[in-house]
């Protein structure tokens, strides 16, 4: 502390030389100054605070909104889908109902067929028959013709007819 008072020593004038700036500091307002570029520090600080809270709040309210809507979202789709399966099923059973009466109509077709190629086979077989028949009488009637220079039977009918007309 002696040094701070006897102005022979360095440290006297250092000590008047900082009083002397602190009190040309004062004068010029510059603790003001320094207080004032603090507050307004402050002041932006505190905007950029509550600018953050309440972008906060409004991200919040978004997020809510957002869960709402992927609720109703995920119930419509659950629905839609629920919709779909029905459909699904239901076009399903219509579609079986068609292939059944779409199998009876060709099982049907089929029978038809059938009952007219069997007609047309057993009309076939008798005229062979009848073919062979004929065929048959004509050999047998040409084998007796051509065996026998007559016929009694002929002979005997011809003269029937010869005393009747007489």
């Amino acid at each position: 502390m002696s040094a701070l008072i006897n102005p022979q020593d360095a440290h006297f004038w250092i000590f008047i030389a900082l009083l002397a700036f602190a009190f040309i500091l004062w004068r010029a307002k510059v603790p003001r100054m320094a207080v004032q570029a603090l507050d307004d520090a402050g002041a932006k600080v505190q905007a950029q605070l509550d600018e953050a809270a309440l972008l906060r709040d409004e991200a919040r309210a978004l997020l809510e909104e957002i869960k709402v809507k992927r609720e109703e979202t995920d119930r419509a789709a659950a629905e839609m889908l629920a919709d779909a399966q029905a459909d699904a099923e239901r076009l399903r059973g219509l579609a079986v109902l068609e292939l059944e009466e779409e199998i009876r109509r060709m099982g049907q077709l089929a029978e038809r067929k059938i009952a007219v190629a069997e007609a047309q086979a057993a009309a076939e077989v008798k005229a062979a028959a009848a073919d062979l028949a004929a065929h048959a009488a004509e050999t047998v009637l040409a084998a007796r013709i051509a065996g026998a220079t007559t016929d009694p039977l002929i002979d005997a009918g011809l003269k029937g007819l010869a005393s009747r007309f007489s």
